[in-house]
């Protein structure tokens, strides 16, 4: 079974990292568990309208100095539209997508920046400011 390392970013700021293997954005709760694979900490239960986005990230680690480019690359093929999103707290996150409806309760996005440790992201609708296509 694939799991997915994952940094779930709360609404109210809190910040966990993990793994999952069940997450669906069709669903309202998903399992959290342990980002170390010989832990005996049980999965958490972890309810999206709670959050703000849920980050699919290369490495737990990341790393703190990289700023991430809010431009897309001249000549790389971008899959699916160019969009920006900015979250209620400010944060801006611009990149691309596939599947974003204002009636749906999010969507994924993936990074503009191909260097960024974000492999992709399911932005919360409720945690949305404002959303631009580009």
């Amino acid at each position: 079974m694939i799991q997915n390392k994952i940094v779930v970013r709360y609404a109210d700021r809190r910040l966990q990292k993990g793994v999952t293997v069940n997450f669906s954005p069709d669903r309202e709760i998903f399992h959290l568990g342990p980002p170390q694979l010989a832990s005996a900490d049980p999965p958490k239960a972890v309810r999206i309208a709670d959050l703000k986005a849920i980050f699919f990230v290369k490495d737990f680690g990341g790393n703190p100095y990289f700023e991430e480019t809010k431009n897309f690359y001249p000549g790389k093929a971008v899959f699916g539209r160019k969009i920006k999103v900015v979250f209620l707290d400010g944060e801006l996150l611009v990149g691309s997508t596939t599947n974003y409806r204002r009636d749906r309760p999010g969507f994924f996005i993936t990074p503009a920046d191909p260097e960024s440790n974000i492999e992709r992201c399911f932005v919360v609708a409720r945690a949305i400011k404002e959303v631009k296509f580009i």
